[in-house]
């Protein structure tokens, strides 16, 4: 499995996990070098080249705020560049995952509370046999995906459309998506993504701006064809066009941006990737969930009698909704009846709140 020769390094002051982590490293036929601290592990480092580092975050036994494993995969992104790094710790977060994935370029970060010997066995193979340096797509027991273990599985609520050219960020947020229900479907590029919204039905969709992999200039924003040099923003008028509610996950940040984003195509949020925290990307999921269900319950009925719905809950009369909508009261009143039969309501209060529940993915209430 291993290149001939190929050297592992194993950073870890845990006995124990020296042990359990240099079998397996043996047993794949690469050699391997361990270090129980940092300036070991720099020597070792410098001494050989490595094919392989696994790091455990802190080294100093139980001690949640040394983190001094982050400057060993400083390190080795300087001296070892084709190495690949694995974080291994009893310390995860979603923050440090990202921290790690995106700042340190580790091909993933594994949380020790959830080792599993056959699925870290088939994870190394990955890294072994992986020459892009890519993070996977669908990492196994992962940092994030066990920071979100507490809240416990949610049932099957739908589709969810991933739109993301860094692995990295693909990788936490197909793990948050699937622990909140969703089947992930991921894309990293404009062309890819339309495929997918053409021929699938999606409950959600995250839309990265920028797809080009590099910074765009925003100078220019309010100049004509701006807009069309984000490949992301040009999908969100596809997401819009069908109904998905759509969360923007992006770098490219600044209030003008983010208002010409809602304004323009209507998105259910805009969410920085220099701030990104995990209860919040949840709540803001489950809020989008109201919504794609209020959506989906209004979808019975035909589209006259959705137009005699908004017009109720922005607290029309019969008369008004008539003289409105150019139909005479009468008619109003059966579709009204079918209105309330389909959505098995009683009340014109009732039938406003899920009328404002589609629009705003808060509970109808009633």
């Amino acid at each position: 499995m291993s290149e001939t020769g190929a050297r592992a390094l194993i950073v870890e002051d845990e006995r124990s996990w020296q042990q359990i982590l240099s079998e397996i490293l043996s047993d794949m036929g690469l050699l391997v070098d361990v270090a129980d601290n940092l300036d070991t592990a720099l020597t070792l480092l410098r001494m050989h080249p490595h094919r392989l580092a696994i790091v455990d975050l802190s080294l100093e036994g139980d001690d949640p705020h040394n983190q001094e494993g982050l400057s060993i995969l400083e390190a080795l992104g300087r001296h070892d560049p084709g190495c690949k790094k694995l974080l291994l710790t009893g310390f995860a977060t979603v923050e440090l995952a990202v921290s790690v994935l995106k700042e340190y370029g580790a091909f993933t970060c594994l949380r020790k509370e959830t080792f599993n010997r056959s699925q870290f066995r088939d994870l190394i193979k990955n890294a072994l046999l992986n020459p892009s340096g890519d993070q996977p797509d669908k990492p196994q027991a992962s940092a994030v995906q066990a920071a979100s273990q507490a809240e416990g599985p949610a049932a099957s609520v739908g589709s969810a459309l991933v739109v993301e050219d860094d692995a990295g960020w693909r990788s936490i947020l197909f793990e948050l998506l699937v622990d909140c229900g969703y089947q992930v479907r991921l894309c990293s590029s404009f062309g890819e993504a339309l495929g997918h919204l053409r021929r699938e039905k999606f409950q959600l969709a995250l839309v990265d701006l920028s797809l080009t992999g590099g910074k765009i200039n925003m100078s220019d924003w309010d100049q004509p064809t701006s807009a069309q040099d984000l490949e992301g923003y040009r999908l969100l008028a596809s997401t819009r066009a069908n109904g998905i509610p759509t969360i923007v996950v992006s770098g490219v940040a600044n209030p003008a941006d983010i208002e010409k984003t809602y304004q323009e195509q209507g998105i259910f949020a805009f969410m920085e990737k220099q701030s990104f925290d995990r209860r919040t990307f949840v709540e803001t999921v489950r809020a989008a969930q109201a919504t794609a269900r209020a959506r989906s319950e209004l979808d019975v009925l035909t589209e006259r009698e959705r137009e005699v719905l908004d017009l109720l809950a922005q607290g029309m009369t019969n008369k008004e909704i008539s003289e409105t909508l150019y139909i005479s009261a009468n008619t109003v009143k059966r579709h009204l009846k079918a209105i309330f039969e389909k959505l098995d309501i009683h009340t014109r209060s009732a039938a406003a709140a899920k009328a404002i529940g589609a629009s705003s993915g808060q509970p109808s209430g009633d």
